[in-house]
């Protein structure tokens, strides 16, 4: 997983503004900013079609993450 200084930099190359946003807030602005669906954090059980996805891994510990809470 890119640390939050990667994150900023690729935003900031796709032309996104990536002040005061949080980790996962950020990563949906990216997805956008690429024409993806802004879907981070938000696979269930694990599924997800976007096989080829650079956040797959990360998004599903969020999701569980988000489900504990």
């Amino acid at each position: 997983m890119l640390n939050m200084k990667e994150l900023r930099e690729m935003a900031r190359q796709l032309g996104v503004r990536s002040t005061r946003m949080q980790k996962a807030e950020l990563i949906g602005a990216i997805q956008r900013a690429e024409g993806n669906f802004d879907c981070f954090g938000t696979a269930t059980e694990e599924e997800c079609d976007q096989e080829e996805c650079l956040w797959r891994e990360d998004c599903f510990r969020e999701s569980v993450a988000e489900e504990n809470r």
